[in-house]
């Protein structure tokens, strides 16, 4: 069973994350990067043996990432669910600006055709808005404040990992699991899904999206994915343009998430200079 799980937030750059854990010899992390296992609606009726199945290395820390994990209101229990499953866990929670995450949020979403409203009409009534929700960091951490205490918890900043110092901010995780804080990597310079070369598919790229093809890809390294499905899928997809968003959102925007993220703040002690609230 797992001992390390990161829970979000989405579009914070868990994909690197979960590659950088995963080049450390003292830990696993998962292949199928999002289980969903403590989710009541995908795949709880599954059972242990099938979440334990994919834990099969002999290495200190075996880690999973889901970013659905952080998603109350939409599905709920998970927190409850995981600890008991697996009380003695650490999580790690990755968060970034949190009207940058909205609008990376929404880009995915128009990107992959789950969302075709215009950005002021998808978050035009803010306060049940998905998008929103998953940028009240402190509201989905507080889940799991009964449950685990902080001395399990670890919150990093995407900022810090993707833009600032990686190596330091990957020797404060290696630390925080009680592994050698010492291991560098080369790897270390790789990153993911950048929402600057977002593009969405055609009718024919969705095609191939739902092929064989797409599976098989799966299988390369890593490090050749993301490339190869770049080539791949280019000719059948065109570029998503970043959205706009007007003053008078982002200052509604702003002041709706206010009081949260004081408290993610006054609870970290971390003010996210970097960050436009």
């Amino acid at each position: 069973m797992p001992n390390l799980i990161v829970i979000g937030a989405q579009k914070c750059g868990t994909t690197s994350l979960h590659y950088y854990l995963g080049l450390h010899p003292e830990i696993f992390m998962a292949e199928e990067k999002e289980l969903n296992f403590f989710l009541e609606e995908r795949n709880w009726g599954k059972g242990i043996e099938w979440y334990s199945s994919h834990f099969g290395a002999n290495t200190r820390i075996l880690g999973e990432f889901s970013p659905t994990y952080s998603h109350f209101p939409v599905f709920q229990g998970v927190s409850e669910r995981m600890h008991a499953t697996i009380p003695e866990a650490k999580l790690i929670y990755i968060l970034r600006d949190p009207i940058e995450r909205i609008l990376s949020h929404y880009m995915h979403s128009w990107a992959s055709g789950t969302e075709n409203r215009p950005l002021t009409e998808a978050l035009e009534d803010v306060e049940s808005s998905p998008y929103v929700s998953r940028s009240m960091y402190y509201r989905q951490l507080e889940q799991y404040l009964p449950y685990f205490p902080d001395s399990r918890i670890l919150i990093i900043a995407a900022e810090a990992l993707l833009h600032g110092d990686r190596g330091k901010t990957l020797e404060k995780v290696y630390s925080f699991l009680n592994l050698d804080s010492s291991f560098q990597s080369r790897k270390f310079a790789f990153s993911w899904h950048e929402s600057r070369f977002k593009r969405k598919k055609t009718w024919l790229g969705e095609y191939l999206e739902r092929s064989s093809l797409k599976r098989r890809l799966q299988f390369l390294p890593f490090e050749l994915r993301g490339a190869v499905d770049g080539l791949i899928f280019f000719p059948f997809s065109r570029r998503v343009k970043r959205p706009r968003l007007n003053e008078s959102l982002r200052k509604e925007l702003a002041a709706f998430l206010k009081q949260d993220i004081d408290r993610l703040r006054s609870y970290t002690g971390n003010r996210y200079h970097e960050w436009t609230l």
